[in-house]
């Protein structure tokens, strides 16, 4: 793994950032997540939450942040002589010096001194809690938030919560030099290993979907990535139709072609590309997909710059593909519900510690903002579906590709 580029100095400044959106005097609490069961007593590779990360650099599960006044510390939980023999001791020494907080408490003692200040306060500033079940996504949430909520409202509950996602979001929407320099990592390990892998001498020898993601995976890692940012999408024919097909198990054919949606994470931060290939002799509606698909993408790139609101900037790329979904003979009027049949999701959206990360949608566009540009069509009736994305920085007079290196070719 290459040299950390985030350091203490990152997280503090992060700190002092939140601090200054957040005028009020109330206390800041905010919690890492918590592991998760995978079965029986096996968890989930642990993810931390990425805000927490963002102002601590803190890798450990269950740990909680304060910010009070001038004071700033942790609450590090216990761990039983049997779990540290499986799992290792928290090493508050390394948490002490990656955040730049040189107060680090046991769980008792720190919930002790929170406990304190809970008792003589009305307000305290956290992250609110997703709900259990997110039905849009069908996933259950990580419970922690909901759990540092009860344990504070158990010591005072006539406490009242303070939402800061907006502070904290408008923070992370920006990119920092740190961070604009692991996500260009991130995207280069992605562009290295799509072309490696989907190179033309290579594609003919894959007999499944999963071979391709294999051999992904393994590239990632070997240049030093955590693994992916996202569930790989490697999709050929129609099931390139379903947007998130994750399953990637399906027999490859030389008269399709195969979508690779795939992403790098480097030191936290997330790279997403998209390039749809043809694995043999692409057919002339193939080609002419892409080209639209193409097209489109080049429009849209030509749209972004500092000022840009991204809902006009939707409408815009949205009556574009319809011009060429009409060429294509896929409709006959351009109007949002015929446009939507071939080319249901968005054409961007934020980039960073998450895949999707947060932002303000209602905001113009500024620098240091980094997005995806991701237009597709998707003809299941036919076993067609083209997405190309890459990766674009806002800059001070329009847009840096980040992912330029791998132009998008179906050849």
């Amino acid at each position: 793994m290459d040299k950390a580029i985030f350091t203490s100095e990152f997280f503090a400044g992060n700190r002092a950032r939140l601090r200054e959106l957040f005028t009020g005097k109330a206390p800041i609490v905010l919690t890492a997540n918590g592991q998760l069961q995978r079965g029986a007593d096996s968890v989930f590779p642990f993810q931390q939450d990425a805000t927490f990360w963002y102002l601590t650099g803190c890798e450990e599960p269950d740990v909680v942040l304060v910010l009070d006044k001038d004071k700033e510390y942790f609450i590090v939980p216990g761990r039983d002589d049997t779990r540290t023999t499986f799992d290792g001791a928290i090493d508050t020494a390394e948490i002490a010096r990656i955040s730049g907080i040189k107060t680090v408490l046991a769980g008792d003692s720190g919930w002790k001194q929170l406990a304190n200040r809970l008792h003589k306060v009305k307000h305290v500033a956290t992250l609110p809690a997703a709900p259990e079940f997110i039905e849009q996504y069908g996933m259950y949430t990580n419970p922690a938030r909901r759990r540092l909520i009860r344990k504070m409202k158990a010591e005072n509950s006539n406490l009242e919560l303070l939402d800061i996602s907006q502070h904290l979001a408008r923070m992370r929407m920006t990119k920092q030099p740190p961070e604009i320099a692991a996500i260009r990592q991130a995207i280069t390990i992605t562009l290295e290993s799509l072309k490696e892998t989907l190179s033309p001498a290579k594609r003919g020898k894959y007999a499944y979907e999963y071979a391709i993601e294999a051999e992904l995976s393994r590239a990632f890692r070997l240049k030093g990535a955590r693994g992916h940012a996202f569930d790989p999408i490697v999709a050929s024919g129609e099931r390139a139709c379903v947007l998130h097909n994750v399953a990637n198990n399906g027999p490859l054919a030389a008269d399709e072609l195969v979508l690779c949606d795939v992403g790098a994470e480097y030191q936290h931060y997330a790279a997403d590309i998209t390039r749809t290939v043809a694995l043999g002799t692409p057919s002339k509606r193939q080609e002419a997909v892409f080209a639209a698909v193409h097209e489109v993408q080049a429009y849209a790139k030509s749209l972004l710059k500092p000022g840009v609101l991204l809902k006009e900037y939707e409408k815009q790329v949205e009556l574009y593909m319809g011009e060429k979904l009409r060429e294509l003979g896929l409709i006959k009027t351009i109007d949002h519900d015929s446009v939507r049949a071939y080319y249901p999701h968005a054409t961007s959206h934020f980039m960073g510690l998450n895949v999707h990360d947060v932002g303000d949608y209602d905001r113009p566009l500024e620098p240091g903002l980094v997005l995806t540009v991701e237009p597709g069509i998707y003809i299941p009736a036919e076993g067609i579906g083209v997405r190309i994305e890459d990766d674009a920085l806002i800059t001070a007079d329009g847009i840096e590709i980040l992912s330029d290196a791998l132009p998008a070719k179906l050849r």
